[in-house]
């Protein structure tokens, strides 16, 4: 399995555009020592050829002409490289690129049904993928289940890839009309997926709410996990003056303090473990700060735009 990133940064990106913090403006003087992020997208392919999108970046266009494996075939009657999206919420920062990829194309997308039906009914702009003949196809995941994929059209053979939901808690973004939170699940909200191929495994959780642990079991058993970096500290954007709001009210599980993400990380997790989503605010994008440091001797690995890796 193939992994890349394409985006590795919180909405906005760093530096977002109307923000001044002491990261961006440091990143724009040339004053901090740090690489600039767009916002989070990762793509996995099981076969180097069919190439998959877990969330649905804003950038997601400037992130796709900017990686040859994505780019059309020669021949154009040759499907897209690009197979299908997984959604792991409604959130702005996870759906928006879908609007990039209404060209009359037909793919995959992959959601909890909640999700889904905020997409398609709370929201009429995303009825532009239907447009394609055949139009995007809809598949259903459970907030808790798994799903045998296959890359050909043949489904009677063993699965190409597995992928299992994990409920991550949390909630519907702000924008949701009440009478839709009335008929959606509450589990459907967010969720983690396992990416399983053969005895690989790779674990995606770009929002942690703090509010369930059921991500520690896919974290122990995992090879690779994307795991919410979002902010340090739960009073993070309370003291750059960007929100009145902490981090967990947020939906963000901080990487410090009590109960953080560094102290409830699974101690037997073995595999790689990468911060992603990482805010324009977040210290550790300084490469000189303490923050750096500790996330480093902690055994974490921070990603960035361009890393990538084979499981």
């Amino acid at each position: 399995m193939r992994v890349k990133v394409l985006g590795s940064a919180a909405g906005g990106g760093f530096p977002q555009w109307n923000c001044n913090c002491p990261n961006c403006s440091g990143l724009r003087q040339g004053k901090v020592k740090a690489g600039p992020r767009t916002q989070t997208q990762i793509i996995f392919s099981p076969d180097s050829k069919v190439w998959f999108l877990l969330c649905a970046s804003p950038d997601l266009r400037q992130q796709v002409i900017g990686v040859h494996e994505l780019s059309p075939p020669d021949q154009a009657s040759s499907p897209t490289p690009i197979g299908g999206v997984f959604l792991p919420s409604a959130d702005v920062d996870s759906v928006m690129g879908l609007l990039h990829l209404r060209e009359f194309e037909s793919f995959f997308v992959f959601s909890t049904r909640g999700v889904q039906c905020v997409l398609q009914k709370d929201n009429r702009i995303f009825r532009v993928l239907d447009r394609g003949n055949p139009p995007v196809k809809w598949q259903i995941l459970l907030a808790k289940g798994r799903l045998g994929c296959h890359l050909s059209e043949d489904s009677s053979g063993p699965a190409d890839f597995i992928c299992t939901t994990v409920p991550l808690g949390g909630c519907y973004p702000d924008y949701v009309s009440e009478e839709t939170l009335r008929a959606v699940p509450p589990e459907d909200a967010s969720v983690g997926f396992v990416m399983e191929q053969g005895e690989k495994r790779l674990f995606f959780a770009p929002s942690l709410s703090g509010s369930s642990a059921m991500w520690k079991p896919a974290v122990e058993s995992a090879n690779a996990t994307f795991i919410d970096g979002t902010f340090w500290s739960d009073d993070e954007l309370m003291r750059t003056g960007r929100s009145k709001k902490t981090a967990r009210e947020i939906g963000h599980l901080p990487l410090s303090g009590a109960g953080g993400l560094l102290e409830q990380f699974p101690l037997k997790a073995k595999g790689r473990k990468i911060l992603l989503h990482i805010n324009n605010t977040y210290p550790i994008l300084d490469e000189k700060s303490a923050e750096h440091r500790a996330v480093l001797d902690a055994g974490f690995e921070i990603a960035y735009d361009g890393m990538e890796f084979e499981l």
